[in-house]
């Protein structure tokens, strides 16, 4: 069983021939909504790929709020746990270059009234062995409760480190999994400019001061992690990218629920590493998360 604790939004997207430069304004293709957020995101790619998932979190009492939760309902995610608040659904403002680039504003909305109460009802009824998936689009302070309950009650805790906060180390120290892609490894690290031999020697630092698992995302370049005192890492395909936006969370949400099925470790990051890159092909953060068939079909043939 796997528990998201997280955002949840309504994503407005405008794509572009190229992103604009400081106080440019460029002319757009097209504009389009659909639901997002990191957590509704990573709780839909985790379904899709084929677990039991619940959904807690906030939306407000707009018209966006059934919208944001549509293809979530669609799945059969639980979502007993998303309350209603009285500030609107958040929103995420993203421009869509056509070589796949994307920059994106975060209105936090309803996701800042999600709480530490909030965080100690969701994991209270979860059970040794469950997944709790949690990212930092919510209050520091409600991820943190969620942590430390985790704790309490050994549940497996996975933190993805985006966006990167000023809490981020804090809150990454306290999850048994570390979820960053490149930059945000950089910045966890403190350190910029990271060679990939560089990249992986701060790992083994990390893994070895805390030993938590560490997992860094690598864009084209697939994935590294070290767990357990051993170093994998997988491949990502060999794409065109139409639009990047989904591909973390794709990878997150099939990476937990890969965990949850009790696939070995070295298969649970290739498959989330394929699922990241299908996501690519499509536009949208959740329309574009691919369904366990194809990223499967894709496993087999290696």
């Amino acid at each position: 069983m796997i528990t998201v604790f997280g955002s949840i939004n309504m994503d407005l997207i405008a794509t572009t021939e190229r992103l604009p430069k400081a106080s440019e304004t460029v002319p757009g293709h097209s504009f389009t909504t659909a639901a997002g957020g990191k957590g509704a995101n990573q709780a839909l790619a985790a379904r899709r790929a084929g677990a039991t998932v619940r959904m807690a979190g906030a939306v407000g009492g707009d018209a966006f709020a059934a919208e944001s939760l549509v293809l979530l309902t669609h799945a059969r995610v639980d979502l007993d746990l998303v309350k209603v608040a009285d500030e609107p659904t958040g929103t995420a403002h993203i421009l869509v270059a056509d070589d796949g680039e994307n920059v994106i504003v975060v209105v936090a909305g309803a996701n800042g009234d999600v709480t530490a109460a909030d965080a100690k009802v969701a994991v209270s009824q979860m059970s040794t062995g469950d997944i709790l998936a949690l990212q930092l689009e919510v209050p520091a302070e409600a991820v943190e409760a969620a942590l430390d309950v985790a704790k309490a009650r050994r549940v497996t805790s996975v933190i993805n480190l985006a966006p990167m906060t000023a809490d981020a180390r804090r809150l990454g120290a306290k999850a048994d999994i570390v979820v960053t892609n490149e930059i945000e490894f950089e910045q966890y690290a403190g350190k910029s400019g990271l060679s990939d031999a560089e990249r992986e020697a701060e790992m083994r630092s990390l893994h070895e001061r805390t030993g938590q698992t560490i997992i860094v995302t690598l864009g084209a370049d697939g994935v590294i992690a070290i767990r357990k005192g051993n170093v994998f890492r997988a491949p990502g395909l060999k794409i065109e990218p139409v639009d990047t936006v989904g591909a973390g969370d794709s990878f997150c949400g099939y990476l937990v629920a890969s965990l949850d099925a009790g696939l070995p470790f070295a298969d649970c990051l290739r498959r989330a590493a394929i699922a990241g890159s299908l996501s690519c092909l499509k536009r949208g953060a959740q329309p574009s998360i691919p369904e366990a068939a194809e990223v499967d079909a894709r496993m087999r043939e290696g």
